[in-house]
């Protein structure tokens, strides 16, 4: 009998649980610690009911799953948790459970009413609680189903200066070679200044347009968590709360108020949970920025030029663009 898409899916969901229980297990075998080894027994459990619902699904659609192997990317880090320590495969499942997150909650946004999308729903409340356990046994805070990362103003400056200042002062060293007249070597110097600054502040533009839309698609799933999952939504931000040393009662108490405004509680956790503020910059602001900083790069290896020529010229050039970037990675 043929499989659709759909049942497909559901097979990988079975064989990803099974593989998670499998690594649960094999990190309680690596675990020198008695409490964290008891923790892992009790996520590994969690992971076989978990594989289950799946198996009861396909088998109420007619696919019979048999036993569940490990896969050989489960056995092979199984191996290293034994031979290497719990460090690596913890850090691992902790990126893995947030995947899952990910993934059943758009499973259940994409899927018809029915036993799946409750199925996806309960799979993807557990997860978030995996991920969360996970994230406090490895000391680091956060959704990890969310993917946050940006480096501001700053990043595009430095990364626009340094592209320019280098391209050009290899155009410029290479015209020199060639022994042209000095009004070709400031030709090429700013034709090249004018091309880097373009095509970086482009590029610019492009990067920041891709990161917005991101953020935008980060702000819909914690609408979607806000909305499907509360309780650990709340749970989570009194966690921020306290860690900006708020009382725990009074952290749970603004907590459960905030989350009562379906709206509020998207711009708290937005600005809170995402960081997401009007520090971010929109795409035009990033393309001029990162433009611009390409120009002023490009044009200091072109400046000596101006007022001397030969090898004078070309030794402070490679002087001043040798400073600059010392100064700008200083």
């Amino acid at each position: 009998m043929p499989i659709d898409r759909e049942t497909i899916e559901w097979v990988d969901h079975w064989k990803d649980e099974a593989d998670a229980a499998f690594l649960y297990r094999a990190l309680d075998e690596a675990e020198p610690d008695a409490e964290r080894r008891s923790l892992y027994r009790r996520l590994a459990e969690v992971e076989d009911r978990h594989a289950g619902m799946w198996r009861k699904l396909l088998a109420d659609a007619g696919v019979e799953c048999g036993e569940s192997r490990p896969s050989r990317r489960a056995r092979l880090l199984a191996w290293t948790a034994r031979r290497f320590g719990p460090g690596l495969l913890t850090t691992l499942l902790l990126k893995e459970e947030g995947r899952e997150v990910r993934g059943y909650l758009a499973l259940y946004r994409d899927t018809r009413p029915g036993a799946a999308k409750d199925t996806a729903l309960t799979l993807a409340k557990e997860s978030a609680e995996h991920a969360e356990t996970l994230g406090t046994l490895a000391g680091k805070s956060g959704e990890p189903w969310h993917r946050m990362e940006s480096g501001g103003y700053l990043r595009s400056v430095v990364y626009g200066f340094n592209d320019g200042l280098t391209a050009n002062f290899g155009l410029v060293a290479g015209v020199i070679g060639a022994s042209v007249a000095p009004h070709v070597v400031l030709l090429s110097g700013a034709a090249g200044m004018v091309a880097d600054a373009l095509s970086m502040g482009s590029s610019g533009y492009l990067a920041a347009k891709s990161e917005q839309e991101v953020y935008e698609h980060e702000i819909s799933m914690e609408a979607d968590e806000i909305r499907l999952m509360p309780e650990l939504e709340a749970e989570e931000l009194a966690l921020v709360y306290e860690a900006k040393g708020v009382p725990t009662d009074e952290a749970r108490r603004r907590a459960a108020d905030v989350m009562r405004n379906p709206e509020r509680a998207l711009a708290e956790a937005v600005r809170e949970e995402l960081k997401i503020g009007a520090q971010h910059s929109t795409p035009l602001q990033e393309g001029w920025i990162t433009g611009s900083a390409t120009a002023v790069g490009a044009l200091i290896p072109v400046a000596p030029f101006l007022v001397l020529h030969g090898a004078a010229a070309m030794g402070t050039a490679f002087a001043i663009a040798m400073l600059s970037h010392f100064a700008v990675g200083a």
